[in-house]
């Protein structure tokens, strides 16, 4: 394909001169469908949400909301959308929509069709009323943790969404998620201000990244969405890996499981099915649902950022990743990847194909994330430990962290300390006492580093203190 084309509510329609770093929010506008909103322009508020079908994983699909503000058009091309106007009219309103507005749950309406696709998301979730949630309907709230409101304080918001049935027989998009979601399919779009591709292979991909080495490798776009918004970043070319079925697998055997680095992260979660633990923990502290929709452990690790969430966790799980080039592949341990701020070991042309988790997983383990919020926002300071105990006995340790330096990294002398030394009180406190010490925290508009040291001190102490409660050591 050299043209954008997409299904807009149910309605095909072509996007002729698209240029490669107009948004789907900003094209959507511009085709009328003013629902969506920029509110923050870097997937925060969640004002421009829509839903895309995607695949469930069983030949069916999946509805999902993500932030229209953070995706490329082109990264789209092939795909199907529906935004709030496609859910209802006026006149015969969607039931998400109808809840909402006799509960209260709007008032200066900015926020509402973001909600409402975000809601509407949940409300096609397959299982949904399974019970897993608090809710009687099994409606997960934390659906929603990515919209923000000014106005409602959120309790009718709430209302509407715990007042909602299943769909009905009739609905068109209940019915939708029997056939199966669209394919990508390759494409290779020139225009002002660079060029776009998506690359139907792995084998085409890592040609393309070998000739033009420079080029802006995109997943989700969670990250590079904000430079192309806030910073008007621009690639001479992008491109876009994110549908290629081999940075889509997650593969368990005996001694691994080894996951895609194509894979949001809200695929993850659901194909694990909680058999990490740690990453379970970890999942619902990323971002928010939104974002979790797009992200990927790709690109979050391609960006070497010292304080992205995932690194420390996978520090603590002994992670590997898998390089691929046109040279061949091969693998790295992710202690060893990062080599300074934003740089790794990773060479030009290279991909991160997937990340291998070892087995058997250490039986006791934690994530502390500390943040000004609990959720949807960037860490002062991530803590990951994994602890595997020979009757009260350390045997091995291993602890990660991010935001105390400028690359994420082990806390290696902590894990000396501990290794080999009875899991008591006085062994984790001095240990502690280690731990406030690794990295070189520095002071900024997030925390200082003296607040950074003494939280490092405590996640150790919390960690340990929990334990006991539950029985760990005893």
């Amino acid at each position: 394909m050299e043209s954008v084309s997409i299904t807009v509510n149910g309605e095909r329609r072509e996007a002729p001169g698209a240029r490669p770093h107009t948004t789907l929010l900003n094209w959507l506008r511009d085709q009328g469908l003013t629902g969506c909103k920029e509110g923050c322009a870097e997937g925060e508020c969640g004002a421009c949400a829509v839903l895309v079908a995607r695949p469930d994983g069983e030949e069916g699909t999946r509805w999902e909301s993500v932030n229209a503000c953070l995706v490329l058009l082109p990264a789209m091309s092939g795909g199907e959308v529906v935004t709030a106007e496609g859910l209802g009219t006026p006149q015969h309103l969607h039931p998400v929509q109808r809840e909402l507005a006799v509960r209260g749950g709007s008032q200066c309406g900015y926020c509402t069709p973001g909600f409402v696709t975000s809601m509407a998301a949940e409300y096609y979730r397959p299982g949904r009323q399974s019970g897993e949630h608090r809710a009687p309907n099994g409606f997960d709230i934390h659906a929603l943790s990515g919209n923000l409101c000014r106005c409602t304080g959120y309790r009718p918001i709430q209302d509407a969404a715990h007042a909602l049935g299943t769909p009905p027989e009739e609905d068109v998009l209940a019915a939708r998620r029997a056939l199966p979601a669209p394919a990508l399919p390759a494409l290779h779009l020139s225009g002002p201000g660079g060029d776009f591709r998506r690359p139907g292979t792995l084998e085409q991909a890592l040609e393309v990244l070998a000739q033009s080495p420079d080029a802006k490798v995109l997943a989700g776009g969670t990250d590079w969405g904000v430079e192309v918004n806030l910073r008007h970043a621009r690639a001479g070319l992008t491109v876009a890996v994110d549908a290629l079925p081999e940075l889509r697998e997650l593969i368990w055997s005996p001694d691994s499981v080894e996951i895609g680095a194509g894979l949001n992260l809200s695929e993850i979660e659901r194909r694990l099915a909680g058999r990490v633990p740690l990453l379970a923990e970890w999942f619902p502290q990323f971002a928010s649902r939104l974002i979790r929709n797009s992200a990927t452990l790709g690109g979050n690790l391609g960006t070497a950022s010292p304080i992205g969430d995932s690194p420390p966790v996978l520090l603590a799980l002994n992670a590997s990743l898998r390089l691929a080039s046109r040279g061949g592949e091969r693998e790295v341990p992710l202690a060893d990847y990062f080599t300074g701020y934003r740089q790794t070991v990773r060479r030009p042309g290279e991909l991160i194909r997937s990340v291998k988790i070892p087995l058997p997983l250490a039986p006791v383990a934690a994530f502390h994330k500390i943040a000004k919020r609990r959720f949807d926002d960037i860490s002062s300071v991530a803590v990951a430990f994994a602890l595997d105990l020979d009757g009260d006995v350390v045997r091995e340790v291993r602890i990660g962290l991010g935001g105390v330096a400028a690359t994420p990294l082990r806390a290696r002398a902590t894990e000396e300390a501990l290794t080999g030394q009875p899991w008591t009180e006085a062994t984790v406190r001095a240990a502690a006492r280690t731990l406030r010490g690794e990295g070189t925290p520095l002071d900024d508009h997030r925390a200082s580093a003296a607040y950074r040291a003494a939280m490092l001190e405590q996640a150790l102490l919390k960690f340990y203190f929990a334990g006991q409660e539950q029985g760990v050591g005893a």
